[in-house]
């Protein structure tokens, strides 16, 4: 008896092993139901507002007419043949390289005086931040009024004798797009300042003390040491400032419209004027599926250029 059942116990666990896994059936990744929702929310919205966008852009469509017209790739075409298409792409480019490189400068130079021995940090922080929690709503009509031919910029150079440099400034070509560069600056500088204070406190102090005691003076501390350590950081700035040039909409619009003469025109706004006020609904859809694609073009060169550095340093 002892033997026989000796001998049938592992038969009967292999069996019941065996069979386990055919009951249970695919376990289920445990995270799933975490994960669900945002899932939904990506799916559900997200990539079918994509291919719904990519959909209409096959067609010749005022966006309320029962029957829209087929065209192909006719809309795709259109814009390789279209100045405004060009300008708004060369407007673009001239922002990023101009707002990036001046708010990165006055981002570096705002957080070395912050680490520094500074009276009323606290106060000088807030300063430096508050033009980004103002809505570009808000202060859109007062630069509107301080660059008119009769604002406060064009009066103080009066009083101070510099009355031959007064302007319109956004009412000429030639000083209209400087003008969105200048705010865009000053609005998000302090974006910039803020991740590049937060990796500052990153770097070893030791690092620093060492240097210092080998003789090395401020400007060669941050040259040599500090700014190797901030690359990550600016190139998750320049990421930050390609996809927010190529999204420009609210300043370009609410000050000059997108004039004069498209000077300030921005492949935003040129999308907006096409698809609401023109109602080229197909034309527009068109433009941003390309504002898409450059989008996700330049942040992965970016991003590439950003893992080539770095393993170069290595």
């Amino acid at each position: 008896m002892t033997a026989s059942s000796t001998l049938t116990r592992p038969g009967r666990a292999a069996v019941s092993g065996a069979g386990r896994p055919g009951r249970r059936g695919p376990r289920r990744p445990p995270g799933l139901p975490w994960i669900l929702p945002a899932l939904v929310l990506s799916v559900g919205l997200i990539y079918y507002g994509i291919g719904y966008t990519g959909y209409i852009s096959t067609l010749n469509w005022d966006g309320i007419s029962p029957g829209p017209e087929s065209v192909g790739a006719r809309n795709y075409t259109r814009i390789v043949h279209d100045p405004v298409f060009w300008a708004a792409v060369r407007h673009t480019v001239v922002f990023f390289v101009v707002t990036f490189a001046i708010q990165t400068l006055l981002g570096l130079a705002f957080a070395v005086m912050a680490h520094s021995r500074l009276r009323l940090a606290g106060l000088y922080k807030v300063i430096v931040f508050i033009p980004v929690v103002l809505a570009p709503a808000i202060m859109a009509p007062v630069f509107r009024h301080m660059f008119a031919p009769d604002g406060e910029l064009n009066a103080v150079l009066s009083h101070i004798g510099l009355g031959a440099l007064a302007q319109p400034w956004i009412g000429q070509t030639s000083t209209a797009l400087p003008v969105i560069m200048f705010i865009t600056i000053w609005q998000w500088t302090g974006v910039t300042f803020v991740l590049y204070y937060a990796a500052m406190t990153q770097v070893d102090p030791s690092i620093l003390e060492a240097a210092r005691m080998d003789g090395a003076g401020n400007l060669r501390a941050l040259r040599s040491i500090i700014w190797p350590e901030l690359r990550g950081t600016t190139v998750a700035l320049a990421i930050l400032g390609a996809i927010g040039a190529l999204k420009t909409f609210d300043v370009p619009y609410l000050v000059t419209i997108g004039g004069p003469n498209y000077a300030t025109e921005f492949l935003g706004t040129y999308i907006y004027r096409q698809t609401i006020p023109l109602a080229h609904v197909g034309y527009g859809a068109a433009l941003s599926i390309i504002l898409l694609v450059v989008a996700l073009l330049m942040a992965l060169v970016l991003q590439l250029a950003g893992r080539e550095r770095d393993a170069g340093r290595r």
